[in-house]
C-alpha cells in the first residue's frame, strides 16, 4: 500500500514540472465529470449558441470555441510539456506540430461508515497521457488502478455481482476490500470543421439532466467507433459498440457473452434557446440460435430508422427510440425533458389497461443559475419515471445493459424518482447539497418478475394487463449528500472534499436501513462515480 501511495505522490509532484498550454486541439474530448459539465452548462444557459449541442457528451473541444477563456476555464484543461513538443511551421495553420501532454489521476478518500462502525478507504491513482498532432489528430489514454473498501450501501452492490459500479471486475484483495483497474482512451481525427472520427474505449451520455433515460455513463466503458458531423444548427452522431452480458457468468470472464449496439443521435438547435433531439438504437447478441452472429453488417448504415429495418430483416433484436428537448429562458433558466419509448402501441395506451408492453420512460427537469441574482448559486430539480419492463428483452443478453449495469437509469425500471440539487461556488470554494427520493417496485421472491429487474426476461411476467409503476414490494430510498469542496488547481479539477451522506432505505415488508457516511478526499476525477442508487 505504501508503494502505491508513493507512486501516486510522485506522479502528482511531477505534474508541476509542466506548464499550462493554450492549444485548441479540434479532435479532443472534454471529460464527462459533473464538475466540468456544470461549468459548461451554466455558460451555455447564460450565452446560448446554435453551434453548441449540450445534450451529447463527451463534448468535442472544437464545439466550445465560441467560449473564451474567462468564461470557460475548463476549456484549457491541458498541460503541455515543452520538452515533448515541436512546432515547425508558425502562422495561422501551424502545421507540422505536435505536443505530448499528461496529468496525474488521483482519487484518495477516507471515510467512516456509522452503520458498520468502521473506517472506509478508497485509494486510487493513475496517469492520463495525450498526444496532439496538428490540432486535428489526438490520441489519449488514461490508466487507473485502485484498492478500495466501500460503505455498506455500495459494498452490497459489489458483493452481489463482484463488479465495481461503472468500472468493471472487482477482485478480492483483503477483508472486505477490492482492487480493480480501468482504462479509457481514444484516437480522434477531425479532417475539417464538420466531421470527427473516433475509435476508443469509453462512455457516452445523452441528455441535459443528472440522469438519462436514453444513455448514461453508469455502466462500465465499452469499445466504440463514432462518427460526429456538425453542420448548420445540427449535430449528428452515429456510433457502433461492442458490449458484454455477464448475467450468467458468475464473474468468470470466459463466460461473458458478446453483444453489440448501433446508436444514432440527431440534435437540432432550432434557435439558440431551443433544442430538439432524437435518439435510436438497436442491441443484438453475438450468439444467436446457437451460432456465432458477430457484428451484423445490416446495422452499419449511418442513417436508418431501425424498426422498419428490423421488420424487413425479420429480426427480434432490441430497439428503442427517444426524444430529448431543452429550452432556455432569461439567460438563467433551462427546462429539459426526455421520452424513452421501448414499445409504443397507441391503442393499448388509450385503453389504459396497464398492458405489460407499454414500456416508456419520462423525464422532466429544470436548471436555474444565479438564483435570485446571486452569482454562483445554482438550483436543479428533476423527475424521472419509468414503467415496468422498460429496457428488458425476451432474450436477456439483448437487454439495455452492459457489464451487469443498466445503460440508462441505474434503478432499471418500475420506479419514480425526485432529485434536487443546490450549489454555491465562490472563488475556489463550493458547497453543494443533493437530495433524492425514489419509490421502486421490486420482486417479492426470486421467482417473481414485476418489471424492475432488467436482467430478467419479460417472458416471465406473471400477467398481461394491470401493470403500473411501483408494483411489487414498494421500496422507498431517500438519500442526501452535503459536500464542501475546495479546488486546489481548478484547471486540473484537483480538489479536496469533505462530505456527509445520509441514506435511508425501507420497504413494505418492514425492512429498514439507515446508513450515515462521512468522507474526506483528494481527487482529480475525470469521470463520475455514482453512489445514489
Amino acid at each position: 500500500m505504501k508503494d502505491k501511495l508513493r507512486l501516486i505522490l510522485i506522479l502528482f509532484l511531477f505534474s508541476f514540472a509542466v506548464v499550462f498550454s493554450q492549444n485548441d486541439p479540434q479532435a479532443e474530448n472534454i471529460f464527462l465529470n459533473q464538475e466540468t459539465q456544470q461549468v459548461i452548462d451554466e455558460w451555455n444557459i447564460k450565452y446560448p449558441s446554435t453551434d453548441f449541442h449540450s445534450s451529447f457528451r463527451p463534448y468535442l473541444l472544437s464545439t466550445l470555441n465560441s467560449y473564451n477563456d474567462s468564461c470557460l476555464p475548463y476549456k484549457h484543461y491541458l498541460i503541455k510539456n515543452f520538452f515533448l513538443s515541436k512546432t515547425l511551421n508558425e502562422g495561422p495553420q501551424k502545421r507540422n506540430q505536435y505536443n505530448f501532454q499528461f496529468t496525474p489521476v488521483v482519487d484518495l478518500q477516507t471515510g467512516y461508515d456509522v452503520l458498520l462502525n468502521k473506517n472506509i478507504n478508497e485509494l486510487g491513482g493513475g496517469l492520463r497521457a495525450k498526444l496532439n498532432i496538428n490540432n486535428d489528430f489526438t490520441i489519449e489514454g488514461t490508466a487507473f488502478g485502485a484498492n478500495v473498501t466501500y460503505p455498506y450501501f455500495t459494498d452490497t452492490l459489489v458483493k452481489q455481482k463482484m463488479l465495481i459500479p461503472g468500472s468493471g471486475m472487482a477482485y478480492k484483495s483483503g477483508n472486505n476490500s477490492y482492487s480493480y483497474s480501468n482504462f479509457i482512451g481514444y484516437a480522434s481525427y477531425a479532417p475539417n470543421k464538420i466531421f470527427n472520427f473516433q475509435l476508443g474505449n469509453g462512455k457516452h451520455f445523452i441528455g441535459d439532466g443528472y440522469r438519462s433515460l436514453l444513455l448514461s455513463d453508469v455502466a462500465a466503458n465499452y469499445p466504440y467507433f463514432r462518427i460526429n458531423a456538425n453542420f448548420w444548427n445540427i449535430q449528428y452522431s452515429v456510433w457502433y459498440t461492442w458490449m458484454k452480458d455477464v448475467t450468467t457468468a458468475n464473474g468468470i470472464k470466459s463466460k461473458f457473452q458478446d453483444k453489440y449496439a448501433t446508436m444514432h443521435y440527431l440534435s437540432w438547435n432550432i434557435v439558440k434557446e431551443l433544442n430538439i433531439s432524437v435518439f435510436e438504437n438497436v442491441i443484438w447478441q453475438g450468439t444467436d440460435t446457437n451460432h456465432a452472429r458477430g457484428f451484423d453488417p445490416n446495422y452499419l448504415s449511418p442513417v436508418v430508422f431501425y424498426r422498419p429495418q428490423e421488420y424487413s430483416l425479420g429480426s427480434s433484436d432490441n430497439a428503442f427510440i427517444g426524444l430529448n428537448v431543452s429550452a432556455k429562458f432569461f439567460s438563467c433558466l433551462k427546462l429539459y425533458g426526455q421520452i424513452a419509448l421501448d414499445e409504443f402501441y397507441l391503442k393499448e395506451i388509450r385503453a389504459r389497461k396497464g398492458w405489460w408492453a407499454n414500456k416508456q420512460g419520462l423525464q422532466a427537469g429544470l436548471k436555474y443559475i444565479n438564483v435570485f441574482k446571486i452569482k454562483g448559486l445554482t438550483f436543479q430539480a428533476e423527475y424521472n419515471v419509468v414503467r415496468p419492463y422498460t429496457y428488458t428483452h425476451g432474450s436477456v443478453p439483448q437487454n439495455y445493459a452492459h457489464y451487469g449495469q443498466p445503460l440508462a437509469h441505474p434503478f432499471g425500471a418500475n420506479f419514480k424518482e425526485y432529485l434536487g440539487f443546490l450549489s454555491y461556488r465562490k472563488g475556489r470554494f463550493m458547497i453543494s447539497a443533493q437530495g433524492l427520493y425514489s419509490e421502486i417496485g421490486i420482486d417479492s421472491t426470486s421467482a417473481s418478475n414485476v418489471g424492475q429487474n432488467i436482467f430478467l426476461s419479460y417472458t416471465t411476467r406473471p400477467y398481461e394487463y394491470g401493470h403500473k409503476v411501483g408494483q411489487g414490494v414498494k421500496t422507498t430510498l431517500m438519500q442526501s449528500d452535503l459536500r464542501l469542496t475546495y479546488f486546489l488547481v481548478p484547471k486540473m479539477n484537483l480538489r479536496i472534499e469533505l462530505g456527509y451522506i445520509q441514506r435511508s432505505f425501507f420497504d413494505a415488508r418492514g425492512y429498514e436501513l439507515q446508513n450515515p457516511y462521512i468522507y474526506f478526499g483528494v481527487k482529480t476525477s475525470f469521470w463520475n462515480f455514482y453512489r445514489d442508487y
